[in-house]
Order: C-alpha cells, then structure tokens, then sequence
C-alpha cells in the first residue's frame, strides 16, 4: 500500500448524543511531514485523529492512507501504516511489563520471536527507556508512562504517527525530551496538541480547527503570527513568540 498521502475528504461526524463533532473536514498531509492540528476545547482534534487509524471508521466523508480508504475491511492494512499514541498512556499500557506492552503489537503480527524481539529492544532504545523492560507499567512515571507508550507504537514500525496531547502533564526536563525525541523521528507526524510551543520546536504546518471545521492551514510561524486569526479560535501566540520563552 502507497503511504505517501494522508486525505480527510468531507469528513463528518456527529456523537449519539447529537454532538456534531466534524462538519466536513477537508485536507492532505504528505509523507514526512510534521503536522500539528490545534484549537480550543471541543473543536473536533481528538475526533479527527480517532478516523485516522480507524477508532473510528467514517460514515460520511473519507479517509484514506495512500491509495487505500478507511473502511472496516481495509483496518487491519491501515493500522499496521497508522500509529496511533493516545492522550493517556494507560489506555496502551496493561499488560505485566514493559517488554510484553511493546512486544504485543509485533506479536500480534504474527512476526517470529527474533523479529519481536529486535523490534521491542529497537523501540525501547529509541525512547532511552531499555532498562524499564522489565517494570510493571502502573510503576512507571507519567514520562516514562509516555515514552513507552510511543514505544508500542514503535515495534509495529509505523509509516505515520499520531499523537494526541503527548506533552501533556509533562514536567519541563521530560517534555524537552520529548521534544527532541519527535524532533528526531523521520515519521509523518500529526500532532494535536494545545502545547503551541512545542508545535513551534516540532511541526513546520499547522491546521487549525474550529467548531469541526479546518480554519486555517498553513506555515506554523504564519499562522501563529495572525492575532485575529488565533482569537477567532480562541488562541494565544506561543510564549516563545511573545519574547518570554
């Protein structure tokens, strides 16, 4: 499968409850591009990245990875291309240790042992957190938490991640870690987040939303530089813009 385009086409979405989450969501992200999608609360970001590897499969609109559309039976072939890193790490982490958390995608490939295990140990190096192989996940730190979580990503060797607010209840030292950890990832990245000064560190474009529909794409520091703009979508410069950071 081409893995070289993400496409949101006309996406729409609305909750049972009748919330309309996404009113027809319209853009194409490009293999190796760094991507932060941002806005206030409620403006549709973790629902568009719920699409984006099939948590949530389109009803109305499409999404597609490359050439192949996101439909029930193409789920499996997208989510091997989409990684996806939650907001929180406990939703990815529940098994005894570390190693087994990483080495369960992999795993579920079908991939034989010394593969898994080249995969596990190679991802668990990227994040520096080899020598938690064997903690307990619910004994880890919330970065520590974090990183691995990026790691069970990792092993599944992804063409594209998506991450949702991972610098989120970061202490300083571990979010610029972070930082320099995405910074060094060739990956597609899509990035939501309401951290806008790490978007500033990480991601060269920026689509902004706003009650369900894109807003504004464009340059990060461009969009970043239009006060109206980021008042109509009820956002602030990034303190690194304003002199303080």
């Amino acid at each position: 499968m081409s893995h070289h385009i993400v496409e949101v086409c006309d996406l729409r979405y609305c909750y049972p409850d009748g919330t309309e989450a996404l009113l027809g969501v319209d853009f194409r992200i490009h293999h190796g591009e760094s991507v932060a999608i941002v806005g206030a609360n409620g403006a549709g970001k973790s629902t568009l990245l719920l699409h984006l590897n099939g948590c949530l499969v389109p009803k109305v609109g499409q999404v597609r990875i490359g050439d192949c559309p996101l439909t029930p039976s193409t789920l499996q072939q997208i989510r091997r291309t989409v990684g996806m890193v939650f907001q929180d790490p406990d939703d990815q982490l529940f098994l005894p240790t570390v190693y087994d958390d990483v080495a369960f995608g992999p795993l579920n490939l079908g991939l034989p042992p010394d593969e898994v295990e080249a995969r596990v140990r190679h991802a668990l190096d990227t994040v520096n957190c080899e020598h938690l192989s064997k903690r307990p996940p619910y004994k880890l730190s919330g970065g520590e938490k974090r990183s691995v979580a990026i790691a069970t990503v990792l092993a599944m060797s992804p063409d594209i991640l998506v991450l949702d607010e991972p610098s989120s209840n970061l202490d300083p030292r571990t979010r610029r870690k972070l930082i320099t950890l995405l910074q060094g990832f060739e990956h597609t990245k899509i990035i939501a987040t309401h951290d806008l000064d790490m978007v500033m560190d990480v991601c060269e474009r920026t689509i902004v939303f706003h009650k369900g529909k894109v807003l504004a794409d464009g340059a990060t520091r461009d969009i970043f530089s239009n006060d109206a703009l980021l008042e109509q979508a009820h956002l602030e410069r990034p303190l690194s813009m304003n002199g303080r950071g």
